[in-house]
């Protein structure tokens, strides 16, 4: 059985094993395949793993012998999942794996416009605090979280994550989602509309998968719904928000700050307002690639497979 990984090396740069994987079939792996050599890589294998290597309809339908896509990620939208299920191939993804490592670095962002770590040690080593006749100097303002209120949009298995710390810090929690199922047992969270929701926090956070409905979520019309001291957290997908409206409410002082993991074209083209923008933290779409993340990712990448060959497939999304 031949197993083809067609971009690899985001999920292991080499700090990781594919013996496991191997074990299962006739395995090649490449770093990074583009479009025009996604076919001829492609061809013959029965299982394709891709993390963002497009899969479209005509493509699919250009593999004869494609039986399985693994996606090493959550997010599917690489694949054309209908076409896959009219083809007969089983796709599946991995969900949760990463859900500590992003809850993580939203915290991370948040305190970083809360405190500003990074630009105050900047600071320190250009001679600022030497010069200083006083035993501290702030060159930015800081920001306690504790009373505060957290907007969660999306409360999957991250935002639950994320309102868990969040409660720890001391902040109250608001979320909403299209499912309001098993609210947490925590003290002072509340559901909310999402005008309500933007409306009424000091910090949103945005956890929510894109789809039709959540493409745009956040545009010019949203943001000025929010405080002007709040801060806007984006790590789950850049599309999510309209980047231009963004840049200019930031810019412009409707909202205080934002803090990305993600934009709307990874990596961005160098025109992109948002690099330019105010007080605007952006970090290279890392929130899931810790090493343990990582691990998680390739061993259940690995027992998707295996269950798959046994004949009962487990995360399978186009069912």
């Amino acid at each position: 059985m031949k197993i083809t990984v067609l971009d690899g090396y985001t999920t292991n740069p080499g700090d990781l094993s594919w013996d496991e994987l191997g074990r299962l079939g006739d395995l090649t792996v490449y770093d990074r395949t583009p479009r025009e050599l996604t076919a001829e890589r492609s061809a013959g294998s029965e299982i394709l793993l891709t993390n963002k290597t497009v899969l479209d309809a005509e493509m699919l339908r250009s593999l004869p012998d494609l039986r399985y896509v693994g996606v090493m990620a959550t997010g599917y939208n690489v694949i054309d999942t209908d076409e896959a299920r009219r083809l007969g191939i089983t796709v599946t993804n991995i969900p949760a794996y990463s859900t500590s490592s992003v809850a993580q670095l939203t915290f991370a962002l948040m305190l970083e416009l809360c405190f500003h770590v990074q630009r105050h040690s900047d600071s320190v080593m250009a001679g600022k605090w030497s010069d200083s006749p006083d035993f501290t100097f702030r060159d930015f303002p800081l920001t306690e979280l504790s009373g505060l209120t957290l907007g969660i949009v999306g409360f999957g298995n991250i935002g639950r994550k994320v309102c868990e710390i969040a409660t720890a810090f001391g902040m109250k929690v608001i979320a909403t989602s299209p499912s309001r199922r098993d609210a947490p047992e925590c003290s002072g969270f509340e559901w909310a509309e999402t005008d309500e929701l933007l409306s009424r926090s000091d910090i949103v956070s945005i956890h929510c998968p894109l789809t039709p409905e959540t493409a745009g979520l956040i545009n010019m019309n949203s943001l000025k719904l929010m405080k002007k001291s709040a801060f806007l957290i984006n790590t789950s997908r850049g599309p999510i928000i309209v980047e231009q409206d963004l840049a200019d409410a930031l810019n412009e002082g409707i909202i205080a700050g934002a803090g990305l993991d993600v934009l709307a074209s990874e990596p961005p083209a160098e025109d992109n307002p948002l690099l330019r923008a105010k007080n605007c933290i952006i970090t290279p779409h890392i929130a899931w690639a810790t090493l343990e993340s990582r691990r998680r990712l390739m061993d259940q990448a690995v027992r998707n497979i295996q269950a798959y060959i046994s004949g009962s497939p487990v995360n399978v999304v186009n069912r």
